[in-house]
């Protein structure tokens, strides 16, 4: 059954500064994104990838083009739009961007106290639970900076995926972790999707997690590059691989 998109993207621009320094980040981008399609994002650096995951996000506002995201559109939004959106939203940036005042768990509960929906629910609970879903159940009480930089980076993963939002959005959310963690974190992110319809949409250069993917895409000078582009990438990735 064809479901209508999560987030559909329109003849979509994006530009920084203004007058002769203006610069093209995005260049006509189209795209739909559906319920449960878990998505990874890559290209060179610089090429607009992350630009594109933060208005994806709703921490940029579209200026060109048309982005609707779950049925509400972006172009001329106001900031109470798009923080109410983001609500929906969990995010997993490279830096953590962690209280360092709070342990792990309090870190992971602030993600539960924006929703009124958890209000009956024992919040540390779940906050623990999801720490434990990442591989840091016996580190719940630790504050970030008695933490190794992968362990808060999954930190960072419980708080992003412990309200179950409707869309994740992982700018490199594995490059901080060794093998084995980037792998639990990955399955845990593919059991979201599959259960929740979870959509789930990183950017990444790490060739392990590819195999994940419902789709990928390279973003090349602000723009999506062709299929025969991406089946070429795929399989220089997976050839890569094998070595």
């Amino acid at each position: 059954m064809a479901s209508d998109p999560v987030i559909s993207l329109r003849h979509v621009n994006h530009w920084f500064g203004s007058g002769e320094d203006r610069k093209h980040a995005l260049r006509d981008i189209s795209l739909d994104i559906h319920p449960g399609e878990i998505v990874i994002c890559t290209g060179p650096s610089g090429s607009g990838k992350t630009t594109l995951l933060t208005m994806l996000g709703g921490l940029r506002s579209c200026q060109d083009g048309s982005l609707t995201i779950l049925g509400q559109e972006l172009n001329g939004a106001s900031k109470e739009q798009l923080a109410r959106l983001r609500l929906n939203v969990g995010f997993i940036f490279q830096a953590h961007n962690l209280m360092m005042f709070l342990n792990a768990r309090r870190n992971v509960r602030l993600a539960l106290e924006l929703h009124d929906r958890y209000l009956d629910e024992d919040l540390d609970r779940l906050a623990a639970e999801m720490l434990e879903r990442v591989g840091l159940g016996e580190r719940v009480d630790y504050f970030p900076a008695n933490l190794s930089g992968g362990q808060r980076q999954r930190v960072a993963i419980a708080r992003a995926l412990v309200s179950r939002p409707r869309i994740v959005l992982g700018d490199e959310p594995t490059a901080a972790l060794d093998k084995e963690s980037g792998r639990t974190v990955v399955e845990l992110m593919k059991e979201l999707a599959d259960r929740d319809g979870t959509t789930i949409i990183m950017v990444t250069h790490d060739n392990k997690i590819l195999d994940v993917a419902d789709r990928i895409i390279i973003v090349e000078d602000g723009a999506l590059a062709g299929p025969e582009a991406e089946a070429a990438f795929v399989q220089r990735m997976r050839d890569g691989n094998a070595h």
